[in-house]
Protein backbone atom coordinates (compact mmCIF):
# COMPACT_ATOMS: atom_id res chain seq x y z
CA UNK A 1 0.00 0.00 0.00
CA UNK A 2 1.11 3.55 -0.58
CA UNK A 3 1.61 5.98 2.12
CA UNK A 4 -1.07 7.82 3.15
CA UNK A 5 -1.44 11.74 1.26
CA UNK A 6 -4.02 14.50 1.02
CA UNK A 7 -4.79 13.31 -2.84
CA UNK A 8 -7.75 16.50 -3.30
CA UNK A 9 -9.70 18.99 -1.22
CA UNK A 10 -13.54 18.36 -2.19
CA UNK A 11 -15.69 22.15 -1.97
CA UNK A 12 -19.21 22.49 -2.29
CA UNK A 13 -21.03 24.56 -4.62
CA UNK A 14 -24.48 25.27 -5.22
CA UNK A 15 -23.05 25.93 -8.79
CA UNK A 16 -19.63 24.37 -9.91
CA UNK A 17 -19.42 25.11 -13.60
CA UNK A 18 -19.31 28.55 -12.04
CA UNK A 19 -16.82 27.52 -9.37
CA UNK A 20 -14.41 26.19 -11.92
CA UNK A 21 -14.63 29.61 -14.30
CA UNK A 22 -13.91 31.22 -11.29
CA UNK A 23 -10.85 29.36 -10.55
CA UNK A 24 -9.51 29.36 -14.06
CA UNK A 25 -10.06 33.27 -14.26
CA UNK A 26 -8.67 34.26 -10.84
CA UNK A 27 -5.63 31.37 -10.85
CA UNK A 28 -5.39 30.38 -14.52
CA UNK A 29 -6.93 26.29 -12.95
CA UNK A 30 -6.72 23.56 -15.38
CA UNK A 31 -10.27 22.69 -15.41
CA UNK A 32 -11.50 18.83 -16.00
CA UNK A 33 -13.52 18.16 -19.37
CA UNK A 34 -16.43 17.32 -17.01
CA UNK A 35 -15.88 19.85 -14.81
CA UNK A 36 -16.34 18.21 -11.48
CA UNK A 37 -12.17 19.06 -10.32
CA UNK A 38 -9.39 22.01 -11.04
CA UNK A 39 -6.32 21.53 -10.72
CA UNK A 40 -3.78 24.06 -9.65
CA UNK A 41 0.04 23.25 -10.27
CA UNK A 42 0.00 19.21 -9.54
CA UNK A 43 -2.83 19.52 -6.79
CA UNK A 44 -6.22 18.71 -7.43
CA UNK A 45 -9.63 20.76 -5.96
CA UNK A 46 -12.67 18.60 -6.47
CA UNK A 47 -16.47 20.34 -7.13
CA UNK A 48 -19.41 19.28 -6.02
CA UNK A 49 -22.84 19.98 -6.08
CA UNK A 50 -23.66 21.65 -2.29
CA UNK A 51 -27.51 21.15 -1.77
CA UNK A 52 -28.11 23.91 0.94
CA UNK A 53 -27.22 27.32 0.06
CA UNK A 54 -24.70 29.57 2.16
CA UNK A 55 -26.13 30.86 5.42
CA UNK A 56 -23.01 33.33 6.02
CA UNK A 57 -19.11 33.09 6.55
CA UNK A 58 -17.84 31.49 9.69
CA UNK A 59 -15.22 34.10 11.01
CA UNK A 60 -10.94 32.74 10.86
CA UNK A 61 -11.61 31.90 14.67
CA UNK A 62 -14.41 29.36 14.07
CA UNK A 63 -13.83 25.67 14.15
CA UNK A 64 -16.15 25.62 10.61
CA UNK A 65 -13.67 27.80 9.28
CA UNK A 66 -10.81 25.87 7.09
CA UNK A 67 -8.70 27.72 3.89
CA UNK A 68 -6.85 26.61 1.20
CA UNK A 69 -3.54 28.38 0.50
CA UNK A 70 -2.29 28.60 -3.10
CA UNK A 71 1.28 29.57 -3.63
CA UNK A 72 2.32 32.52 -5.79
CA UNK A 73 5.04 33.58 -6.84
CA UNK A 74 4.77 37.41 -6.66
CA UNK A 75 1.94 38.48 -4.54
CA UNK A 76 1.72 42.40 -5.50
CA UNK A 77 0.87 41.02 -9.31
CA UNK A 78 -1.26 38.32 -8.13
CA UNK A 79 -3.06 40.32 -6.21
CA UNK A 80 -3.60 42.61 -8.95
CA UNK A 81 -5.14 40.00 -11.22
CA UNK A 82 -7.59 38.68 -8.65
CA UNK A 83 -8.88 42.65 -8.47
CA UNK A 84 -9.84 42.41 -11.82
CA UNK A 85 -12.19 38.84 -10.97
CA UNK A 86 -15.50 39.90 -10.14
CA UNK A 87 -17.17 37.94 -7.15
CA UNK A 88 -14.84 37.33 -4.72
CA UNK A 89 -14.81 38.96 -0.92
CA UNK A 90 -12.06 40.03 1.29
CA UNK A 91 -11.57 38.55 4.62
CA UNK A 92 -8.28 40.17 5.64
CA UNK A 93 -8.66 43.91 5.76
CA UNK A 94 -6.14 46.41 3.66
CA UNK A 95 -4.88 43.93 1.13
CA UNK A 96 -1.93 41.44 1.62
CA UNK A 97 -0.10 41.41 4.78
CA UNK A 98 4.07 41.00 5.37
CA UNK A 99 4.05 38.89 8.80
CA UNK A 100 7.24 39.15 10.43
CA UNK A 101 9.69 37.11 10.64
CA UNK A 102 8.61 35.13 13.69
CA UNK A 103 5.56 33.89 12.23
CA UNK A 104 7.75 33.22 8.79
CA UNK A 105 7.77 36.40 6.68
CA UNK A 106 5.33 35.26 4.71
CA UNK A 107 3.05 37.90 2.85
CA UNK A 108 -1.04 36.27 2.96
CA UNK A 109 -4.09 37.53 1.62
CA UNK A 110 -7.00 36.10 2.68
CA UNK A 111 -10.41 36.40 0.91
CA UNK A 112 -13.86 34.08 0.05
CA UNK A 113 -14.18 32.63 -3.72
CA UNK A 114 -17.93 33.53 -4.77
CA UNK A 115 -19.72 30.04 -2.98
CA UNK A 116 -18.03 31.84 0.26
CA UNK A 117 -14.94 29.12 0.22
CA UNK A 118 -12.44 30.69 2.35
CA UNK A 119 -8.63 31.00 0.60
CA UNK A 120 -5.44 32.43 0.89
CA UNK A 121 -2.53 33.74 -1.69
CA UNK A 122 0.48 32.72 -0.39
CA UNK A 123 3.82 33.83 -1.20
CA UNK A 124 7.37 32.70 0.44
CA UNK A 125 10.27 35.21 1.34
CA UNK A 126 12.95 34.66 -1.46
CA UNK A 127 15.37 33.25 1.11
CA UNK A 128 12.45 30.95 2.39
CA UNK A 129 10.96 29.07 -0.36
CA UNK A 130 10.39 25.44 0.51
CA UNK A 131 12.46 23.14 -1.49
CA UNK A 132 9.12 21.81 -3.21
CA UNK A 133 8.20 25.36 -4.92
CA UNK A 134 11.94 25.77 -5.75
CA UNK A 135 12.76 26.50 -9.47
CA UNK A 136 9.46 26.56 -10.80
CA UNK A 137 8.30 29.54 -12.75
CA UNK A 138 4.52 31.20 -13.39
CA UNK A 139 2.60 33.19 -11.19
CA UNK A 140 0.39 30.44 -9.25
CA UNK A 141 2.25 27.35 -8.09
CA UNK A 142 -0.04 25.20 -6.94
CA UNK A 143 -1.93 24.31 -3.37
CA UNK A 144 0.17 24.42 -0.47
CA UNK A 145 -2.39 23.40 2.37
CA UNK A 146 -5.40 23.26 3.80
CA UNK A 147 -5.86 24.87 6.90
CA UNK A 148 -8.67 24.10 10.51
CA UNK A 149 -9.56 25.66 12.64
CA UNK A 150 -9.25 23.74 16.03
CA UNK A 151 -10.31 23.95 19.69
CA UNK A 152 -7.29 22.09 21.20
CA UNK A 153 -3.93 21.73 19.19
CA UNK A 154 -2.78 18.41 21.12
CA UNK A 155 -5.94 16.73 20.65
CA UNK A 156 -6.37 17.35 17.04
CA UNK A 157 -2.41 16.53 16.54
CA UNK A 158 -2.91 13.15 18.76
CA UNK A 159 -6.33 12.57 16.35
CA UNK A 160 -3.94 13.03 12.67
CA UNK A 161 -1.12 11.17 14.04
CA UNK A 162 -3.07 8.00 14.34
CA UNK A 163 -3.49 8.72 10.76
CA UNK A 164 0.47 9.12 10.47
CA UNK A 165 0.56 12.93 10.00
CA UNK A 166 3.71 14.47 11.78
CA UNK A 167 4.63 17.78 13.15
CA UNK A 168 6.67 19.36 10.62
CA UNK A 169 6.46 22.87 12.11
CA UNK A 170 5.29 24.71 15.21
CA UNK A 171 4.61 28.39 15.85
CA UNK A 172 2.79 31.43 17.46
CA UNK A 173 1.39 33.63 15.68
CA UNK A 174 0.17 37.60 16.99
CA UNK A 175 0.36 41.04 16.47
CA UNK A 176 -1.39 43.50 13.90
CA UNK A 177 -0.61 41.88 10.86
CA UNK A 178 -2.40 38.57 11.68
CA UNK A 179 -5.28 40.75 13.32
CA UNK A 180 -5.67 42.54 9.94
CA UNK A 181 -4.99 39.31 8.16
CA UNK A 182 -7.68 37.14 9.72
CA UNK A 183 -9.98 39.83 10.57
CA UNK A 184 -9.84 38.80 14.16
CA UNK A 185 -8.75 41.36 16.98
CA UNK A 186 -5.85 40.62 19.03
CA UNK A 187 -5.22 37.22 17.75
CA UNK A 188 -2.88 34.95 19.22
CA UNK A 189 -2.93 31.99 17.14
CA UNK A 190 -0.80 28.46 17.48
CA UNK A 191 0.04 27.26 14.18
CA UNK A 192 0.84 23.85 13.58
CA UNK A 193 1.74 22.32 10.39
CA UNK A 194 1.05 18.33 9.76
CA UNK A 195 2.68 15.98 7.06
CA UNK A 196 0.94 13.27 5.74
CA UNK A 197 3.26 10.32 5.75
CA UNK A 198 3.01 10.26 1.74
CA UNK A 199 4.43 13.90 1.61
CA UNK A 200 2.97 16.53 -0.22
CA UNK A 201 2.07 19.43 -1.23
CA UNK A 202 -0.28 19.65 0.52
CA UNK A 203 0.45 19.36 3.63
CA UNK A 204 -2.63 19.85 6.92
CA UNK A 205 -2.25 23.11 9.36
CA UNK A 206 -4.04 23.41 12.63
CA UNK A 207 -5.06 27.08 13.68
CA UNK A 208 -5.93 27.32 17.47
CA UNK A 209 -7.11 30.91 18.77
CA UNK A 210 -5.48 31.19 22.27
CA UNK A 211 -7.08 34.62 21.86
CA UNK A 212 -10.04 35.57 21.48
CA UNK A 213 -10.31 31.72 21.55
CA UNK A 214 -11.61 29.39 19.08
CA UNK A 215 -15.46 29.25 18.41
CA UNK A 216 -16.87 25.89 18.49
CA UNK A 217 -19.29 25.58 15.13
CA UNK A 218 -20.06 22.81 12.95
CA UNK A 219 -22.05 23.31 9.57
CA UNK A 220 -24.12 21.22 7.66
CA UNK A 221 -22.77 17.97 5.86
CA UNK A 222 -24.16 19.77 2.51
CA UNK A 223 -23.44 23.28 3.28
CA UNK A 224 -20.84 25.10 0.78
CA UNK A 225 -18.85 25.40 3.93
CA UNK A 226 -18.99 20.87 4.58
CA UNK A 227 -15.65 21.41 3.09
CA UNK A 228 -14.02 17.87 2.20
CA UNK A 229 -10.23 16.46 2.76
CA UNK A 230 -9.66 13.47 0.37
CA UNK A 231 -7.38 10.82 1.79
CA UNK A 232 -5.42 8.34 -0.58
CA UNK A 233 -3.24 5.68 0.18
CA UNK A 234 -2.63 3.14 3.53
CA UNK A 235 -5.65 4.40 5.24
CA UNK A 236 -7.96 4.11 2.27
CA UNK A 237 -11.01 1.36 3.93
CA UNK A 238 -10.71 2.73 7.86
CA UNK A 239 -11.34 6.87 7.26
CA UNK A 240 -12.76 8.53 9.91
CA UNK A 241 -15.43 10.77 9.01
CA UNK A 242 -14.65 13.12 11.18
CA UNK A 243 -11.74 14.76 13.53
CA UNK A 244 -12.26 16.01 16.55
CA UNK A 245 -13.35 19.60 15.70
CA UNK A 246 -15.40 18.34 12.89
CA UNK A 247 -13.92 19.11 9.80
CA UNK A 248 -14.52 15.91 7.25
CA UNK A 249 -12.36 13.22 5.78
CA UNK A 250 -13.29 11.42 3.11
CA UNK A 251 -11.34 8.05 1.57
CA UNK A 252 -10.68 8.59 -2.23
CA UNK A 253 -11.79 4.85 -2.33
CA UNK A 254 -15.49 5.77 -0.70
CA UNK A 255 -15.71 9.13 -2.25
CA UNK A 256 -19.14 9.86 -4.50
Amino acid sequence: MTALRIAAIRLLCPDPAATAAFYAAAFGAAVAADGSRVALGAQTIELAPALQTWDGPAPSNSTAFQHCAIVVTDMAAAYAHLRGIAGWTPISEGGPERLPAASGGVSAFKFRDPDGHPLELLAFPPEAVPPVWQGRSGLVLGLDHTAVTVADTERAVAFYASLGFHVAHRGVNRGPEQARMDAVDDPVVEVTGLAPPGGGPPHLELLCYRAPGSILKTCADDSPLATRIILAGSSDTDCPAHDPDGHRLLSIADRI
